[in-house]
């Protein structure tokens, strides 16, 4: 792995992002607004977990922030299920979210595995 300089040449942040957008619009219309807003506050803390950890500059807190971000991707797939059952989404746009947020789970659980070895060489 090269030496990641910015938190925006992650692929994890950059999916996360991609994520949110999708959330964002897919619930824009919703008028359960207490659910919308916990679905889009869960998203997009994926993606502000990962740049906070990043820019704190230590390995460790880093890694603490991923598994956080990892969290959230869980809250929020936890929602689309919901999400699926008032049908607030159909099945087609549920499978969509699932899959990009089970997409962005596996990718902090790579760069936390590498921080793990990392962190296990010192």
């Amino acid at each position: 792995m090269s030496k990641v300089k910015i938190f925006e040449d992650l692929d994890c942040w950059k999916e996360s992002g991609k994520l949110a957008i999708e959330i964002f619009v897919a619930f824009e219309n919703n008028k359960n607004f207490s659910f919308k807003d916990q679905i889009c506050r869960a998203v997009v803390s994926i993606s502000n977990n990962i740049a906070e950890g990043f820019e704190r500059g230590s390995d460790k807190d880093f890694r603490k922030f991923l598994y956080i971000a990892k969290g959230s991707c869980g809250e929020v797939r936890s929602m689309l299920y919901i999400a699926l059952k008032l049908n607030y989404i159909n099945r087609e746009k549920f499978n969509l979210l699932k899959d990009q947020s089970i997409a962005c789970s596996a990718l902090l659980s790579g760069l936390i595995k590498y921080l793990d070895s990392k962190i296990a060489q010192h």
